[in-house]
Order: structure tokens, then C-alpha cells, then sequence
């Protein structure tokens, strides 16, 4: 065969190679967004923080909810009643700020309840008056306009005591709460609230557990007791500068 003839056939084939790599590339489908620019992903939204919620939200742990720090009143798992507008206005908060708070519970022993009679003579005995948001409140003798001292509702949502039907309710542990900055100072208010608790489990046949839903120990108050004038320390008035006379 003719160098010539070798020639025309070698372009032949190469031409149909080359046509039929021009079929296969240009039928195959193409891949989403192929050759476009890649778009960065819309960042994530923030996290809410969530706030640990006391009494009857939360995560709980033998019946009894966490408690928390730094939340606000309607955080505390207490619900505006029903009748809001004919509520009590006794031991509400001048202030609704506030940027700590203690908690202590009274629960019921294992195998038994707290009755809601039961406790509203207890509270009763121990110097507490119900009034706002249809808990129970100690408030600052002579001074009731200043607001609650501390305050006790039930883990059981609402959180507050319905007298309507207070025979019916059963709750396994009431809490005690003491938002900071109080009436008096940190302390002073601990003072009152520790007895006061004590004295509401003798009364219920209860026990005392502190925010972490164990039983209330000598050393836990301590410490707590410790906190507290730390934070009275922090919060105290800085003393007048005399001013110089000339």
C-alpha cells in the first residue's frame, strides 16, 4: 500500500477518535454546579442560651428539677394566672431584675406526697403570706412594699397554689427561692430563709435538699454562707470620699 494511501487512512481514524471522544464527553450528564463557584454555606444561627428553668421545667433527677442562676421571674416555672388581673400585688418585685438566685427544696420522703393543705398551714406557721403570682412570700417586716424576702411555689407546673382547689394538689417537693439583690442583703435574707425552711420540713414530715437535689448538709451551708458575703461584699455601697475643704 502506498505511503500516501497509510497517510489518508491514519486521518481517518484519528478523525473518528476524534469525533467519538466529542459524543461520549458531550452526552454525558453534567454534574450540579460543575464549573460554578462554590457558595460558602449560610453560617448556622447562634445557639439560644438555655437557661435552666425552676420549679417544674428543667431536667429532673428524683422528682426534683434544677435549679438555676441568672433567669428571670417568668423563668421560674411560675405561670401567670388564669386571673392575672385579680391577683395579689403582696411580695412583688419592685425590681424584676436580679442576677442570682438560691434555692432550697422540701421534699416529700420516698413513697409519700406534700398536700396542699398541708402546706398552706405550714407556710401559715412559719410567717409566709401568699400574694403575687399566687405563691407564698416572706416579706421584710414593717416594709411588705419592698418585695418578697424569698418565695416558695410548687415544682408542679404552674408552680403557683390554686386555694380554689388546693385539697387536690399533691406535690412531691415545694421550692424556696431567694433572688438576689433582695430587700435586705444577701445574707441577712439566707438567715431568714434557712429556718424557715427547716421549720416547713418538720412541719410536712419532708427533708431538706439544696439546689442540687441533695440532702442539706453543714458544709453546703457554709459555703453558701461564704457566697453570700462575697456577694454582699461585691454589692456593697463604696464609702463616701470627704471632700477636701479649702
Amino acid at each position: 500500500m502506498a505511503e500516501k494511501d497509510l497517510l489518508r487512512i491514519g486521518i481517518l481514524i484519528a478523525g473518528a477518535l476524534l469525533m467519538l471522544a466529542i459524543w461520549y464527553f458531550g452526552s454525558r450528564p453534567r454534574k450540579e454546579q460543575q464549573g460554578r463557584r462554590r457558595e460558602s454555606p449560610a453560617p448556622a444561627p447562634a445557639a439560644t442560651r438555655r437557661e435552666p428553668q425552676l420549679p417544674g421545667e428543667g431536667g429532673e433527677a428524683e422528682g426534683i428539677p434544677d435549679a438555676a442562676d441568672d433567669v428571670s421571674q417568668p423563668e421560674l416555672g411560675l405561670e401567670e394566672p388564669a386571673t392575672a388581673g385579680q391577683t395579689s400585688t403582696l411580695g412583688k418585685r419592685e425590681i424584676q431584675d436580679f442576677d442570682k438566685i438560691v434555692s432550697l427544696y422540701v421534699a416529700a420522703r420516698a413513697g409519700s406526697v406534700l398536700r396542699g393543705e398541708d402546706i398552706v398551714v405550714a407556710a401559715e406557721k412559719t410567717g409566709m403570706v401568699f400574694g403575687h403570682m399566687n405563691v407564698f412570700h416572706r416579706l421584710l417586716e414593717g416594709h411588705p412594699d419592698r418585695g418578697p424576702v424569698f418565695s416558695m411555689a410548687s415544682i408542679i407546673k404552674p408552680g403557683s397554689f390554686d386555694m380554689a382547689t388546693i385539697r387536690e394538689l399533691e406535690t412531691p417537693a415545694i421550692a424556696f427561692f431567694l433572688t438576689l439583690p433582695a430587700p435586705v442583703p444577701a445574707l441577712d435574707a439566707w438567715e431568714k430563709m434557712l429556718p424557715t425552711v427547716q421549720r416547713m420540713a418538720e412541719l410536712l414530715d419532708g427533708v431538706v435538699l439544696d439546689d442540687s437535689r441533695n440532702a442539706l448538709g453543714r458544709q453546703r451551708i457554709a459555703h453558701i454562707r461564704d457566697e453570700l458575703r462575697a456577694y454582699d461584699r461585691q454589692h456593697e455601697a463604696p464609702p463616701l470620699t470627704k471632700v477636701p475643704r479649702w
